[in-house]
C-alpha cells in the first residue's frame, strides 16, 4: 500500500509540475513588468528543480511519471488566451496565476489526504509545491 500510494502522489506531484511550468510559458511573454516576469521565471525554474527530483524518484519504482490531463491544460489554455485578448495587462496574469495556484493547492492537499500512506520522501515533495504555489500567490498579489 505504501508503495502505490507513493507512487500516486508523486504521479499527480508531476502532473501538477508540468501543469504549473506550461501555465507560466503560456503567460510569461505578456507580462511586461520585469520583477513580475522575474517572479515568474524563479517559480518556474523551482517547479523544474522539484519535477527533476520527482523524476528520480519515480524512475526507482520504474514509472513514468504522469502529465497533466489533457482537457484541463486545454481549458486551462483557452482561459489564458481569452482572458489576455480581452485584456493584456499583469494584473490579468495576476488573477490568471492566482486561480491557477489555488486548484493546484486544492488538488494537492486532496492528493495527500488520499494518498496518506505515501512515504513521508513523496509527501515532503507534495507539501514542497503547495509552498511554492502559496508563495507566487502572495508574491503576486500585488499586481492584482
Amino acid at each position: 500500500m505504501i508503495e502505490q500510494d507513493t507512487i500516486k502522489l508523486l504521479r499527480e506531484c508531476d502532473a501538477g509540475v508540468k501543469m504549473g511550468i506550461a501555465s507560466i510559458d503560456d503567460v510569461l511573454t505578456y507580462v511586461s513588468d520585469e520583477d513580475m516576469k522575474k517572479l515568474l521565471t524563479h517559480c518556474k525554474e523551482e517547479h523544474g528543480r522539484l519535477g527533476d527530483e520527482i523524476q528520480k524518484l519515480l524512475e526507482e519504482y520504474h514509472d513514468d511519471g504522469k502529465d497533466p490531463n489533457p482537457m484541463a491544460k486545454s481549458m486551462s489554455w483557452m482561459k489564458t488566451s481569452v482572458k489576455l485578448v480581452m485584456h493584456e495587462s499583469d494584473a490579468t496574469i495576476a488573477d490568471l496565476m492566482t486561480d491557477g495556484c489555488n486548484m493546484g493547492v486544492k488538488s494537492l492537499n486532496k492528493y495527500l489526504n488520499q494518498y496518506e500512506a505515501a512515504d513521508e520522501k513523496s509527501k515532503d515533495i507534495a507539501k514542497k509545491l503547495i509552498k511554492l504555489e502559496e508563495k507566487l500567490t502572495e508574491d503576486i498579489r500585488d499586481y492584482l
